[in-house]
């Protein structure tokens, strides 16, 4: 049965226990604070109170509503006060040891029916129940910061866990404001799992001297409409926080190369270079705000430049590519040459996925050393990158560079925005595109995830796009882009580099190949097992 929760105790009142505690009161729950450190919870519950009544007087809520969700915290001193509250939420640091000992304790001071719950990010619920006399109360209850604007929590039952358990979180995370998913008790869960990809693709790239870690936020910023760049990211969660938990993810999966981290991040760690909180990461801070620097390409190229007498000849992988394209010449009076094989002085344009130029070039059979490379994955409304071939001539460089930094008409009227200027990146030779790579790991990531059976491909979607603020989840950005456009960068990128990072998720083939959402369950057979079983 599904448990009414009235009450509950939150043990650790640090920024996760307290933000816990305000949606839960702010539901009309009481709620009990107790920390080990003497003092610790009265001065969360000050600095909780300090900060609505600031709130109030910003018109956010009433003084009715504030006093009422005071009234439902309590500070204890003493541990065994809990004895009578329906759910206990444990919200201390990410110490296995440390966690099963508190559960032990917690299990002495309440009745069987209590719910115990965890707020670990990153170890095993049935770990931290392994010592339990009930395991079968035990469930992760993990919550993201900030608590009140992350709407959005993964339920996590251990081995032992009851279903009742479960369904009682997941409504109480409705009851507080939030969306409860569930997930298997795997490393990473749903979200950390499914942010892997962003990162550890982006140092990836980073390393290779594709781009610089300037123009990689950009581009993903920019052109694939993350909410931050990756390594504005890491810099702002922190590089003590950030790689060890690529490192656990990536040693508790036994070194799957999907997730495998990168040398710089560890140098960084050694060398204190932690990010916002102590001035220096990928950026310089100054009083925590990112000091400006003119970031922006120093190139030998001009936006400006004439283009009045220019040709291209473009080879494109989508026939829809080739078309948007085409009107983008067509709108800025660019003369098209529509010959089988381009014209000597004319620009080479390689609407491409999954490959670099020279290879692109060498299967359009074109001179690499009139040949520029464009992403066509991005919005090209808001960025573009350019990729030239490590022989690609200057003077085609300049060509490409002036066409695509300029005026913006793409999807406009030739009269709508024609003083626009549009950013262009150019990158060094990428098997794949920066935001190709970031993107398609992404898509194929969360693909596996859905494969592993951790959760539904729906709950993952919405747990990775509300935990991590990315555009689109996994899944829906997958039938966004198109499965088989993603599907043939990961097989390119695959085998041209061999790497196994890179290798595509049987989910995404098998989905990819018959033309159907990247959300389609194969329920049919779910429902055979499922019957023979009972």
């Amino acid at each position: 049965m599904i448990m009414t929760v009235k009450s509950l105790a939150i043990i650790g009142t640090g920024i996760m226990g307290m933000g816990i505690a305000q949606i839960a009161a702010q539901a009309d729950i009481q709620v009990l604070l107790f920390d080990a450190k003497a003092g610790a919870a009265e001065q969360g519950r000050q600095s909780l109170q300090a900060m609505l009544e600031k709130l109030a007087a910003k018109g956010k809520f009433t003084d009715e509503q504030l006093q009422s969700t005071l009234s439902n915290l309590t500070v204890i001193e003493d541990i065994a006060k809990i004895a009578d509250v329906d759910v206990v939420i444990e919200a201390i640091i990410e110490n296995l040891d440390i966690k099963k000992q508190l559960f032990k304790q917690l299990e002495s001071l309440v009745p069987a029916e209590t719910i115990l719950a965890t707020n670990t990010s990153s170890l095993a619920v049935t770990a931290i129940a392994s010592d339990c006399e009930h395991p079968e109360r035990v469930a992760g209850f993990h919550f993201f910061n900030p608590v009140p604007l992350m709407k959005i929590v993964e339920v996590i039952p251990g081995i032992s866990t009851k279903s009742s358990v479960v369904e009682t979180l997941t409504t109480l995370a409705k009851r507080m404001g939030h969306l409860g998913v569930v997930a298997k008790d795997t490393p990473g869960f749903i979200v950390n799992h499914g942010g892997r990809a962003y990162g550890t693709e982006a140092l990836k790239i980073l390393g290779e001297g594709v781009a610089s870690f300037e123009d990689i936020d950009r581009i993903l910023r920019d052109g694939a409409g993350f909410r931050m760049g990756p390594f504005e990211l890491l810099d702002l969660t922190g590089i003590d926080v950030s790689h060890p938990v690529m490192e656990s993810i990536y040693n508790q999966y036994y070194f799957e190369p999907r997730y495998r981290p990168h040398p710089l991040t560890r140098q960084m760690l050694t060398g204190n270079k932690l990010g916002r909180k102590v001035g220096e990461g990928f950026y310089q801070y100054t009083d925590g705000q990112k000091v400006t620097s003119n970031t922006n390409q120093q190139l030998p190229y001009k936006t400006d430049s004439d283009t009045s007498n220019l040709s291209v000849w473009i080879g494109a992988d989508l026939a829809e590519d080739k078309q948007q394209l085409i009107d983008h010449l067509n709108a800025n009076d660019i003369t098209i040459d529509d010959n089988d094989q381009p014209n000597p002085d004319s620009l080479i344009l390689l609407a491409i996925y999954g490959e670099d130029t020279t290879n692109a070039a060498i299967r359009y059979q074109v001179n690499p050393k009139q040949a520029v490379a464009i992403d066509m994955l991005t919005d090209l409304s808001q960025h573009r990158t350019l990729m030239p071939s490590i022989v690609t001539e200057d003077k085609f460089v300049a060509q490409a560079y002036a066409l695509f930094s300029r005026n913006n008409k793409f999807g406009k009227s030739s009269d709508e925005g024609s003083n626009m200027a549009i950013d262009a990146t150019l990158i060094t030779e990428s098997t794949g595109f920066v935001a190709q790579r970031v993107v398609a790991m992404v898509i194929n990531l969360g693909c596996d995830i859905a494969m592993q059976g951790i959760a539904t491909p729906k709950d993952i979607d919405n747990a990775v796009k509300l935990g991590l603020g990315y555009p689109y989840g996994p899944i829906s950005w997958g039938d966004e882009l198109g499965a088989e456009r993603i599907l043939l960068i990961l097989e390119r990128i695959y085998g041209l580099t061999g790497d196994p990072r890179y290798r595509p998720s049987p989910w995404l083939q098998r989905r990819a190949k018959l033309g159907i959402s990247l959300f389609t369950q194969q329920s049919n057979c779910q429902r055979y097992i499922a019957d023979a079983k009972s």
